[in-house]
């Protein structure tokens, strides 16, 4: 006699995935994915986008809004023209981040495999690893500690627009106990310093200026 089980089973595994993570987009509003929610791609133009603690989600894009993902989330990559970008700690990035005019942030233990990019806009990492690049223009950018950079570090020139408004340079630190692989090039002029205890690729168009400590002098 065959057993009871046996034909549910079957219709089970045959059937297709009700609970396959779902795309979500929209032109006018914000976007919220629940905390410990699956989701696919998520994209808005004119929206913020909210990544609860522990959830799951494909990449995510807004055009004008900022993205703030929680703690222990899995997503893509992160981009938006305006806005910053926030991901929280023992985060996991399959992608890269990108916003044109706004900063990001991201906490400890967190991964990124792509690269970060921006144009007017602070970054901050603290104990996280990058797998690509860092590309920006005219925001600051700590390195923070225990993180590492497997690609390289890059400013490029400013718009002769942007120096009309005579902001100061921007800063760069990288902290203690912080990795570049790569070279840290700077095609403008930058106040740049760098950890007793870190460690980078060979630094072009700026002088590194050595501390201790846990934050550089003034």
């Amino acid at each position: 006699m065959r057993p009871a089980f046996v034909l549910p089973l079957a219709l089970v595994l045959s059937a297709p995935a009700a609970f396959a993570a779902e795309d979500i987009e929209k032109v006018n509003g914000s976007i919220t994915v629940e905390p410990g929610q699956q989701a696919g791609k998520l994209e808005t133009v004119n929206g913020s986008i909210k990544i609860g603690a522990g959830a799951r989600a494909g990449d995510a894009e807004t055009v004008n809004g900022s993205i703030n993902a929680a703690e222990n989330v899995q997503v893509g990559g992160l981009e938006t023209v305006n806005g910053s970008i926030r991901v929280g700690e023992k985060s996991r990035l399959d992608g890269g981040l990108q916003t044109v005019n706004g900063g990001v942030f991201v906490d400890r233990d967190g991964e990124v495999r792509g690269s970060i990019e921006t144009v007017n806009g602070a970054i901050g990492l603290v104990d996280t690893d990058v797998g690509g690049d860092i590309t920006t223009v005219n925001g600051d950018l700590t390195v923070g500690v225990n993180s590492h950079v497997k690609g390289r570090i890059r400013y490029t020139k400013p718009s002769q627009s942007w120096f009309s408004f005579n902001r100061r340079d921007p800063k760069v630190i990288i902290g203690p106990n912080a990795v570049v692989d790569g070279p840290l090039v700077f095609e403008r002029k930058v106040t740049l310093y760098v950890h007793s205890t870190a460690k980078t690729g060979a630094i072009s168009g700026a002088t590194a200026v050595r501390y201790d400590g846990a934050l550089p002098p003034e």
